[in-house]
């Protein structure tokens, strides 16, 4: 006999809901459709469906989006990043309370706290053959972030290392949901073929017919709900085992609406914009935002940004900024609209010497006009970058690039061996944008502080 077991999911959504009442009738389908053949079907979400950019996810701390998942008829879920490290430890460690599915992440401990009542280490669930399905949840290690909030995530390996046997001599079907991404995904597969699938996300790949790595099936769907993915496991129960595994990816523009979903995402997005309607403070005139100009609201932003963390330096990029303040009540829906970016402060130590880098890199054309997506950043371009506690000399060439000259602090030139304090947007700690920054040892993240919280601020004691 043949018992066919059949997986729905969506990874890294991150808000985006525009797709999501197609998602949800999909799924409905689907799982109609199963029962109408006497199968069973699960519908998983893989983590970063919470992203603060969206004015319901700001507005909820996150609660609507589990309210989401609940209409939808979701199963089981994991967490991301964004679930992890954008809220306050409180709203995470409640997040899930009234959630209708089971959730798992097996690496995420809550430091000197019993762990929340909603997080299960892994899922048992069993099949109408009385087959034994385990999954468990895995979440990116960014303990640079969590530490500061409450909680600690266990690096993968370890407890992979621990768990394995257990997990596995448990289970007639081992399942990972991974928000690690594409290459620890490949590296774990490789390293434990006692999984049999592993369900990915965290760096936005898509896998549109899945992948076989050492005999586990890796399968992953994009970001922002343009598609979903399904698993269909065939399981021998004469031969005791699995004979056949198939992942595919499901575009979801197209599809067809659920209208339960449209009505109930319109009224949670009027109920956000309401909650969110508080006054900040009141402006006489108004604030122009021009992502390629020094400005006077990102120069208020980025001297803000130097005093609250006590740095010598700051710099941010024009960019945060999305849109002009008129003049009159600023409310927070507001300062979140136009800077609405899951970002924290963040300060380094530099050198004087790795400051002058930093500052010469900043004049590069080319990235202030780079469409950076990820990294928390929901804006288009980078944009100009400003800076606060140093005067910066200049020249422009013939071929009209400006070259930087000389960079002076407190009315003396930065000297190539002293320390500074340095601070900016967390985002410019990865990648390749600022290597100085990136490569430092001495990060320190601000949390749960967003970058829109010390716009706040400015606005209301400087204007």
């Amino acid at each position: 006999m043949i018992e066919h077991i059949h997986f729905y999911y969506c990874n890294d959504l991150h808000s985006h809901f525009d797709q999501w009442p197609n998602i949800v009738d999909y799924f409905n389908k689907k799982k109609k459709h199963h029962a109408q053949a006497d199968e069973q079907s699960w519908r998983i979400d893989i983590g970063d469906h919470v992203d603060r950019f969206h004015p319901i996810a700001e507005a909820y701390n996150g609660k609507a989006n589990v309210e989401l998942l609940n209409a939808a008829g979701f199963d089981i879920a994991t967490i991301g990043n964004n679930e992890g490290i954008t809220l306050e430890h409180e709203h995470l460690y409640h997040l899930y309370d009234r959630a209708n599915f089971q959730v798992t992440c097996g690496n995420l401990i809550a430091v000197n706290k019993e762990k929340p009542a909603w997080l299960q280490n892994s899922i048992t669930i069993k099949s109408k053959e009385n087959l034994t399905i385990k999954l468990f949840g895995l979440t990116a290690p960014f303990n640079a972030f969590y530490h500061p909030l409450g909680w600690h995530v266990e690096s993968p390996y370890d407890y992979l290392a621990r768990e394995i046997k257990e997990l596995r001599e448990e289970a007639d079907i081992l399942i990972l949901l991974s928000h690690l991404g594409f290459t620890e995904d490949q590296l774990i597969a490789e390293q434990y073929p006692e999984i049999d699938l592993i369900i990915g996300g965290h760096t936005h790949h898509i896998l549109k017919n899945g992948e076989e790595v050492n005999n586990v099936l890796l399968t992953a769907a994009g970001k922002h709900g343009k598609y979903i993915g399904e698993v269909h496991i065939d399981w021998d129960h004469r031969l005791n085992k699995i004979v056949d595994k198939q992942a595919y990816t499901v575009e979801t523009e197209y599809l067809s609406q659920d209208q339960d979903t449209v009505h109930r995402l319109a009224k949670l997005n009027d109920a956000a914009q309401e909650l969110l309607n508080k006054p900040v403070t009141y402006i006489e005139n108004s604030l122009t935002v021009d992502w390629f100009e020094q400005t006077p609201i990102i120069e208020l932003l980025t001297a803000k940004l130097k005093d609250w963390t006590n740095a010598d330096i700051s710099m941010l990029n024009a960019g945060l900024l999305l849109e002009n303040i008129a003049e009159g009540y600023v409310t927070y829906g507001d300062v979140h609209r136009i800077c609405p970016h899951p970002i924290n402060p963040c300060t380094v130590k530099l050198r004087g010497i790795e400051v002058l880098e930093v500052v010469r890199g900043a004049y590069d054309e080319a990235l202030m006009h780079f469409e950076l997506k990820g990294f928390g950043f929901r804006g288009k371009v980078l944009g100009k970058f400003v800076f606060s506690g140093i005067d910066i000399d200049t020249e422009i060439d013939e071929a009209g690039i400006e070259h930087v000259q000389h960079v002076h602090l407190n009315g003396h030139e930065i000297e190539n061996d002293k320390v500074y304090t340095f601070a900016t947007a967390d985002m410019f700690t990865f990648g390749r944008m600022f290597p100085e920054i990136a490569r430092s040892t001495t990060k320190k993240f601000y949390l749960p502080e967003f970058m829109r919280d010390l716009l706040a601020d400015a606005l209301r004691s400087s204007l």
